[in-house]
C-alpha cells in the first residue's frame, strides 16, 4: 500500500499538470504531535491520578515484605521451625500477591494509555485535517516519510489547533 502511495505521488509530483495546477502538500510529525500536544500532559495527570491509590497499596505491600524479610533474617536463630515456616509461607504469599497486583497494575494502565491514546489520535486527526481544509493542502503525509522539508512541515500549526481545545 504504501509503495503504491509513493509511486502515485511521485507520479503526480513529475507530471506537467501538477506543475502547472497548483498543488500543496503538507507533512505532520505524529510523534512530536504525541509528545507536545497539551492533551498529552493533561492524559499522563488523569491517569497518575487515576492509578496512584493501587500504586500505593502496591507500595504499602511491598514495605510489608521487606519488613517481613527482616524481621525473619532478624529472628532465623531465635525462633523454632514450624514459626519460622509459617512466616515463610506468609512471605511467600505476599510476595505472589504483590506479582499478581503488580501485574494487574501494569496491565489496566497499558489498557487505559491505549484508550487515551485512541482519543487523542482521533483529534490530532480532526486537527490535521481543520488545518488542511483551511490552508488549501491537497495532501498531508504522516511520519514514515524519509524526508521532508520544514517548508512542507504543518506539525506546529497542528499543534497550535490542538492547544485551542
Amino acid at each position: 500500500m504504501r509503495n503504491i502511495f509513493v509511486l502515485w505521488l511521485s507520479l503526480l509530483l513529475w507530471s506537467g499538470q501538477v506543475w502547472s495546477a497548483d498543488f500543496k502538500v503538507g507533512y505532520v510529525q505524529v510523534d512530536k504531535l504525541l509528545q507536545e500536544a497539551p492533551q498529552t500532559v493533561e492524559t499522563g495527570k488523569k491517569l497518575e491520578k487515576e492509578f496512584s491509590p493501587r500504586s500505593l497499596d502496591l507500595e504499602k505491600l511491598q514495605k510489608q515484605i521487606r519488613d517481613l524479610e527482616a524481621q525473619l533474617d532478624h529472628e532465623r536463630s531465635n525462633v523454632n521451625e514450624s514459626e519460622r515456616r509459617v512466616k515463610e509461607r506468609q512471605l511467600n504469599n505476599m510476595r505472589l500477591e504483590f506479582q499478581s497486583k503488580q501485574r494487574e497494575l501494569r496491565e489496566d494502565i497499558n489498557l487505559r494509555k491505549n484508550e487515551e491514546l485512541a482519543v487523542l489520535q482521533e483529534r490530532i486527526n480532526k486537527a490535521v485535517q481543520t488545518v488542511a481544509e483551511s490552508e488549501g493542502y491537497d495532501l498531508v503525509a504522516y511520519s514514515g516519510i524519509a524526508y521532508a522539508s520544514k517548508r512542507i512541515d504543518i506539525t506546529d500549526k497542528v499543534l497550535k489547533l490542538l492547544g485551542k481545545k
